[in-house]
């Protein structure tokens, strides 16, 4: 068999066969096909695209690659989310507590942010001691006993997908749904767990900035699911502003909290409540959505989804007064508001643009070796449909230097405020 051949086959249309994939996949992690080869077949499979049959392949044999987590000694089904990414989007840190509160074990693997703000890992770092990498035998032992961990990929996860991946990017094939879905898919099947809800993020500050596009990845991300054997189902929601008031590191783990409490933002809390609804029903503790539902807004009631948490936060080594004096996190030096310049309804919120201003800030990375300023950000007082008046403070820059003009003027493009306009869907579709 030789490589030209295989991309010979993708740039001609043709399906390729579960035997040229191995191929393919073991001459990238075992060095034997050059770059230049692999970068031809990316973009053969860019403009071509691939069968259903043809994404789980790939995933499959992607996910072969390296190791697989066996989490056989967990009782119970288990149960994991992923995100496709978006501003303000500190999903995964009250829901794995609010899931784990209702007995289903939560075992999350989680990453770190490139761009607009930190990752899971990044945030939960600003939590003073927390460790986020964790022994597989660790991470097994807390999830057995605690019902949750959130951690860092442990040994050696879908090495293929991390070769490919750095290709993908610097040849601009990066947003072809194909590769999307195999990447996030082989990382989460090797990850071990029975069951996954995706959060398909769509607007200005997602990856898929239109409905279509969204739906398409949503789609294809449940088929390689359920043909590897997977419980999967998706939910498309918005990200044409940021989720919730607050963005950098800190400060959503306050939020995180927040919500914990009860007293967190409506959208941040209704898209917690939906994506967990579904979780509950894949860990078989609810016949129903809405009677999941009941059973996560009871884990606020009752303390016990704070109380995971908190359990959470102790296990991995991080300080519990976290959970009721946010100062123990790094806090910013200055408080600066930005204001509205005239009367009218909050038209534009542009996400991936406050995202930039909190990374410009020092909360986000630029480069995957910059450091974080974990008390950085932005937090929101006005969301989209809101009727403002000149001089209202629309939000706060989180800063450690006086002068941000640089964020201002980002944010002078980022917002608008017009004669009327509308509050967005939150939860465009599900696809089950």
């Amino acid at each position: 068999m030789r490589m030209v051949d295989i991309i010979d086959a993708k740039r001609n249309g043709k399906t390729l066969t579960d035997e040229q994939l191995q191929f393919f996949i073991d001459g990238v992690v075992n060095g034997t096909i050059p770059d230049y080869q692999t970068s031809a077949l990316l973009m053969a499979i860019f403009f071509q695209g691939m069968t259903s049959e043809e994404q789980t392949s790939l995933t499959m044999k992607m996910m072969h690659s390296g190791e697989r987590l066996d989490l056989s000694k967990i009782p119970g089904i288990k149960v994991d989310k992923h995100s496709t990414g978006g501003v303000g989007d500190k999903v995964s840190l009250p829901l794995a507590a609010m899931v784990a509160a209702t007995g289903i074990p939560v075992p999350m693997i989680s990453g770190r942010g490139l761009g607009h703000t930190g990752g899971t890992l990044d945030k939960l770092e600003a939590i003073p001691g927390f460790k986020v990498e964790l022994s597989e035998e660790d991470f097994i032992a807390q999830v057995a006993k605690e019902g949750l961990a959130i951690v860092g990929a442990t040994g050696e996860v879908a090495p293929a997908d991390k070769k490919i991946y750095g290709l993908r990017d610097v040849t601009d094939t990066v947003d072809s749904i194909p590769l999307i879905a195999s990447s996030i898919m082989s990382k989460k099947i090797a990850s071990g767990t029975d069951a996954l809800v995706i959060d398909v993020k769509t607007g200005a500050g997602a990856f898929m900035k239109t409905l279509d596009q969204s739906r398409a990845l949503a789609h294809a991300l449940v088929d390689i699911g359920k043909q590897a054997g997977l419980q999967c189902m998706a939910v498309i929601s918005d990200m044409n502003q940021p989720l919730g008031n607050k963005i950098g590191n800190s400060l959503e783990i306050e939020e995180s909290i927040d919500v914990l409490k009860g007293k967190g933002p409506a959208d941040l809390t209704e898209l917690v409540l939906t994506l967990g609804s579904y979780m509950v029903v894949m860990g078989g503790k609810a016949a129903s959505p809405e009677e999941a539902r009941q059973l996560l807004e009871q884990t606020i009631t009752d303390g016990s989804a704070y109380d995971r948490f908190k359990a959470m936060v102790i296990a991995q080594g991080g300080d519990p007064r976290v959970m009721d004096d946010y100062t123990v996190m790094p806090q910013a030096k200055y408080k600066l508001p930005y204001r509205a310049k005239q009367d009218g309804v909050l038209t534009k919120l542009t996400a991936d643009e406050i995202g930039t201003a909190s990374m410009l800030l020092g909360g986000g990375r630029q480069k995957a070796d910059d450091q974080l300023d974990y008390s950085v950000g932005i937090e929101l007082h006005h969301k989209l449909g809101d009727r403002v008046a000149a001089g209202d403070e629309l939000l706060t820059i989180y800063s450690n230097r006086e002068d941000v003009s640089d964020v201002e003027k980002l944010l002078d493009e980022s917002i608008e405020i017009g004669a009327q306009g509308e509050k967005p869907t939150l939860i465009h579709e599900i696809i089950e």
